[in-house]
């Protein structure tokens, strides 16, 4: 389970990840396991639409129990699949990297953090870096 404890010291590890590599400010959603927000922190500088779209990132990871990168990988090869399944989430999944599924350290999946602002490979590399954190593992 991810607690609120562990939620915001995922939030402060992207964060210091992102200021460490220099990237844009970045907007930084985690969800539980069931797809509930749990913490969200919104850097200055961040457009207003980046809460939507890092909480659509981790949202399609629950959903459909993958990461970000598989998501990607599946809308590139299979785009009615992708389009189907924003379909039956209305219109919430995000299918691309910054999406990370977050498990515990028996391999449960325990909620999902979704980063954007940047690149989404540097979105990515940021959550990694506050899941670590947490002590909690992130497969992109």
């Amino acid at each position: 389970m991810i607690n609120i404890r562990k939620a915001r010291t995922i939030i402060k590890g992207t964060l210091a990840k992102g200021h460490e590599m220099e990237l844009n400010p970045l907007t930084v959603a985690v969800l539980d396991a069931g797809g509930h927000l749990i913490a969200m922190e919104r850097e200055d500088g961040a457009s207003p639409g980046r809460f939507e779209i890092a909480r659509g990132k981790a949202y399609g990871c629950i959903m459909l129990g993958l990461p970000g990168s598989a998501l990607n990988a599946r809308a590139e090869a299979q785009g009615y699949f992708m389009a189907a399944m924003n379909g039956a989430f209305d219109g919430k999944v995000v299918p691309v990297q910054g999406g990370v599924l977050v498990k515990d350290k028996r391999g449960a999946i325990v909620g999902a953090v979704g980063v954007t602002g940047d690149t989404s490979e540097n979105d990515a590399a940021a959550a990694l870096a506050g899941i670590e954190k947490a002590g909690l593992i992130g497969v992109s």
